[in-house]
Order: structure tokens, then C-alpha cells, then sequence
């Protein structure tokens, strides 16, 4: 049996038995082409068969597991493609709600998208991740909800999620914080000035720029 181990910190139990199924696969514990137990799963992780189940639902849904219907499962090295897929679709829905975001986005809107850059910045200054991170997620889902999508908020929330589990983020290949803060301030200063076109091109560059950055992550 593999050596897994359920971390304690994730959000939810179908969470946790995600990422231990993603720490098994960088651990060697878990290899591709082996036939795997959900059963077995859920009793070494000391959880109920049905988070077991959700988690690894999640983890085939980013391409990184095959479920094979009343056999089990087998873990699939991540592919670049996956990358290419999912901010293909960002790159068709955010850059259109960037440009709408600006001349459309109400004052208390643009207010609170101000605000959420400043909060990159500082935790970019300091070099903490563990802000940095949910206000460069909270400054996008802020830009879609003034362009009025909050259904496309929605798909975009759960393709970052997706993105998570195929890899280490960009600043694995040497992009620092305030480099992933600067790329998002032309953004929000077009917003700001109600210039749609240049928020449009803004959120395009910097889209194409972690698209680059995420898919060489998979290819070293």
C-alpha cells in the first residue's frame, strides 16, 4: 500500500484527499499505470468513501486521474495542453470582461478593485503568498462581477482551481509577487480610467504571459 498522508489545513475533506493524492504522486508513492482502490484510498486517508470519491471527481476533471468505473483509479502525469486548454477559455471570457468592467463597473466597484490591488501590493512587498494569492483571485472574480458576469466569475473560479492542482504557480520559474502585482496594475488603471480597449489588452498580455510561464513549469 502507498504511504499517504491527509493534510489538515485544506478546506474540505475532498480537498484534503486531493492534494494527498497529489503529494503521493510527487512522493513516488502513487505511479502512473497502476490500478488503484478508491476503497483502499478512503480507508488509508481515514475518510468516508464519498470525499474520497469528490476528490478524486476533481482531480479527474483537471486531467490528473482516470476513474476507472468499478476498478479503481490510475494517476496521469499533467500535460501542458491542459494548461493551454484552460487559459484558452480565460483568455476568451476575461479580457472582454476587463474592458466591460471599465465602462460599466459602478464607483463602489472600482472603489473595492482599487483596494484589493493595494492588498497584492503589500503582500507582495512582504513576500507573503498566503495573502497574495486569494487577493490576486479576489481582484479577478471583483473585475467580473463590475462587468456583470458573475456566471463567468463562477467558471473562472473553478478553472484557477483546476489550474492549482496541475501544477506549482509561476513563481516556481522565478516570477516574484511583485512582478505577478505589476502585471495587474495596467489592468486595474485602465479600469479605473474607464478605458476599455486598454484593460481588454492589458488582462490579454497578462493571461498570455502565465499561460508561458505555466506551461513551462510542466515541460522542465
Amino acid at each position: 500500500m502507498p504511504k499517504l498522508v491527509l493534510p489538515t489545513d485544506a478546506p474540505s475533506l475532498a480537498d484534503a484527499v486531493a492534494v494527498a493524492v497529489l503529494d503521493g504522486v510527487a512522493a513516488g508513492e502513487l505511479v502512473p499505470g497502476v490500478t488503484y482502490s478508491v476503497y483502499q484510498l478512503a480507508e488509508l486517508l481515514g475518510v468516508s468513501r464519498s470525499p474520497a470519491r469528490e476528490g478524486l471527481l476533481r482531480l479527474a476533471e483537471a486531467g490528473l486521474v482516470e476513474i476507472r468505473r468499478n476498478r479503481g483509479f490510475q494517476v496521469l502525469p499533467p500535460q501542458a495542453h491542459d494548461i493551454e486548454e484552460i487559459i484558452g477559455i480565460r483568455l476568451a471570457l476575461e479580457p472582454p470582461a476587463a474592458g466591460l468592467a471599465a465602462s460599466q463597473g459602478s464607483a463602489e466597484q472600482h472603489a473595492a478593485i482599487r483596494s484589493t490591488l493595494a492588498a497584492m501590493a503589500t503582500a507582495a512587498i512582504a513576500g507573503d503568498e498566503a495573502s497574495f494569492w486569494p487577493a490576486d483571485r479576489a481582484l479577478h472574480d471583483l473585475l467580473l462581477h463590475a462587468a456583470g458576469r458573475p456566471r463567468t466569475a463562477a467558471i473562472i473560479e473553478r478553472l484557477r482551481g483546476t489550474t492549482a492542482l496541475l501544477g506549482p504557480p509561476t513563481t516556481a520559474s522565478g516570477r516574484t509577487l511583485s512582478e505577478i502585482h505589476a502585471e495587474h496594475e495596467p489592468v486595474v488603471r485602465a479600469v479605473l480610467a474607464r478605458d476599455g480597449q486598454a484593460a481588454e489588452i492589458a488582462m490579454r498580455a497578462h493571461l498570455e504571459a502565465t499561460r508561458s510561464l505555466l506551461v513551462a513549469n510542466l515541460q522542465r
